[in-house]
Formats: structure tokens, sequence, C-alpha cells
């Protein structure tokens, strides 16, 4: 009777350990992001953070990936690079994660590229600059369009309003430096002559010197490159020294808050952009449209603010990761490969085909040419 006994509890205590191991939770699967929540570029990294929030905590509550959860980690670099590359170490060593999201700007992550590389992590930024993926580096991704492409689909509006001769503004950033030399370096090709070309100071609260300097070329119009707010100081200073030529921003601009910072003068500005911003005028056959006016209802319902492309950005790096990660698991190359393999995703930004050759995956088609009405972004009428 005793050996049953023993042998029953025996039994019992095997069930019970089955049970608790089956019933156990699942470890949960670390992200990282390293975005500018605060400071000069909060613009960008508040929505791209408030996106990634609500993306995984939906995630989580529908049983996350094959059963774990997301755990998110973000770090807010307030666009300073060298928190960026303190953050992406110690997300790498000590929180070990399997993949980081961000940083905000293109600075930040040139600053981390070989970082992420040595550590053998895939990074999927949100930055813009075309020098992130072009050489293209093995576990580095992008999810803004190219500058190459934003340039052309500028030049080609140009030629099509009889405009040759322009000048060139940007802010001196990671992103308006690549925006500079992406400009000067296509111009010839669509037979555009750049008479000047300026780097304003990010902080800076009055241009007027740098757009009276613009004047004097006799420009016939003027792009101004860069994701600062001083972007819209621009807009402002010419219209008050009665520069009246058309002004075209860079995919940059994709922030309502820069028309209303530039008020009545930001009417008639040109932009390329995705087509998030003019979402509802899009054809109902167009593959982004429920993507689209899904990520906007649910962004603008949960922050009761405007969605803005930079948010964008942010949704289809973490989209992306969970579309790779469920083909994955949780293995750092095998989700690089997954991603790099990844065709036909749907995104805010455009329909994402990465390659080898490619850690972008749009192509110029992603583009709208945009314009500013009414206070309002608009398609641009042809």
């Amino acid at each position: 009777m005793r050996i049953a006994r023993l042998l029953s509890a025996a039994a019992l205590t095997l069930i019970f350990m089955f049970s608790l191991s089956c019933t156990e939770k699942k470890e949960a699967i670390k992200v990282g992001a390293i975005l500018a929540v605060t400071g000069p570029a909060s613009f960008l990294g508040a929505p791209e953070a408030k996106t990634i929030e609500m993306l995984a905590a939906d995630l989580n509550a529908k049983g996350g990936i094959n059963g774990q959860k997301i755990e998110l980690i973000i770090k807010d670099s307030a666009a300073n690079p060298e928190k960026a590359i303190s953050f992406a170490k110690q997300l790498i060593e000590e929180d070990k994660v399997l993949a980081i999201i961000g940083p905000s700007t293109s600075g930040e992550t040139m600053k981390i590229k070989n970082i992420m590389e040595e550590a053998k992590t895939v990074l999927l930024s949100c930055a813009a600059a075309e020098v992130i993926v072009n050489p293209v580096a093995k576990y580095v991704f992008k999810t803004p369009q190219k500058d190459s492409f934003a340039v052309k689909k500028i030049y080609t509006q140009m030629k099509k309003m009889g405009i040759s001769k322009i000048g060139v503004v940007v802010g001196n950033t990671g992103f308006g430096k690549a925006g500079k030399a992406q400009l000067e370096k296509i111009a010839p090709e669509f037979g555009i002559d750049v008479l000047i070309s300026e780097v304003y100071d990010k902080k800076a609260t009055d241009l007027t010197a740098v757009v009276t300097k613009v004047k004097a070329k006799n420009v016939q119009a003027v792009v101004n490159w860069s994701i600062v707010p001083a972007q819209s100081i621009i807009v402002k200073n010419m219209k008050q020294i009665g520069l009246n030529v058309p002004l075209f921003q860079s995919h940059g601009f994709g922030n309502i808050k820069f028309v209303q910072a530039a008020g009545d003068a930001a009417e008639g500005i040109i932009f390329p952009a995705g087509r998030l911003l003019v979402s509802d005028v899009i054809p109902d056959s167009n593959a982004q449209k429920p993507v689209l006016m899904k990520y906007k209802k649910d962004y603008e319902s949960k922050y009761n603010e405007d969605a803005s492309t930079f948010g964008g950005h942010a949704y289809d790096a973490f989209m992306i990761f969970v579309e790779a990660l469920k083909k994955s698991g949780p293995d750092r190359e095998k989700l690089r490969d997954a991603v790099e393999n990844m065709k036909g995703f749907v995104g805010t930004g455009g329909i994402f085909n990465f390659s080898a050759e490619d850690h972008n995956g749009l192509d110029i088609e992603a583009f709208e040419m945009l314009t500013v009405k009414d206070g309002k972004f608009a398609l641009l009428k042809e």
C-alpha cells in the first residue's frame, strides 16, 4: 500500500509539473527602439514612439507572435548621436534585443550603423538619408523613401513648370547634407542649374540673410531640404523679403505642424511624400488605402492628433519586423534573411520589395507630389 501511495503521489507530481509547463508563459521577445521622443527632433520621434507603442499593445492583446509577446524597450535619444551610440550598445549587450527600430534621424543612424553590423543585429531605421542603405550594409534597413527618388520627383515637376535655375537651402543635419549632395548630383540629368546652395543652422530663428543671398541669384525656384523646424522659418522669410518663386520641400516636410508654423506663407509649397497624408483621396483600388486608412484612424483616435509620415515610417518598421518574425522566429540571422527576402509588403510608405541589393525596398512610385492648399495637404494637380 505504501508503494502504491508513493507511486500515486509521484504520478500526481508529474501531472502537476506537466500542467505547469504547459501553462507557463513563453518568454517575451525583446525589440529595442531608439527614437527622438524629446528634443529638437521630437516631431519625428514622438509620433514614432506612440505608433510602435500602439502597435505592440494591440499585437500583445491578440497573443503576440506564435504565443510570444513583444517587450518593447524605447530609448529617448533626443536626437543626440552620442546617446544613440550608448543606447544601441545597451540594447544589444544588456537587454539582448532581437532587433532595433530607429533612430529617428539620419545622423544618429549613421553613427550606429557599424555597431549594428558588428553585433549582427537588424536595424530598421526610420530616417531618410539614402547613405543609410547605399552602400548596402548586411543588417541595416530603412523604411522612408530614397532621397534620390525624392529629388527626381521634384526635378520632374520643375521641368513640367519650365523651371531650370534654382537655389538650394538645407539644414545642417545628416538628412540635409545628404539631400544637398543628391540635389547637386542629379541636377544635370534634368537640365537643372543649381545657382546657389546654402546650409543653415538647424537651431536658427531667423534666416533672412540666407534667403536674401538666394534672391540675389534670380532663381526661378527654391528647394528647402530639411527635417528641422527651421524649415518653416525659410518659408516665412522668403515671403517677407518678396522672394515670390515656387518653393519645393523635401519628403521631410510631411507633418502638418510645419505648415501650421509657416502660416499663410506655406500656401502653394510643393513636395514629394507617401500617400498617408492624402489617404482619403487616393483611389479605393490602391493597395495601400486600407492600410493607410486604418493606421490613420487608429492613431488619430488614440492620440487626438494628426498622423504624420514620420509615425508612418515607424509603423512600417515595426510591421516589417513582425512579418519577418512570423517566418524566422526569435533568431537574429533568420530574421535578417526574412527581412531581406520580403516582397510585396504593403506599408504606409509604399509597397516594399527588399533584396540583397536594396535594403529600402521602395521604388519611385512610392511618392506622390503634394501641395499645401488652404492650410492642408492636397494632391498636386497636373
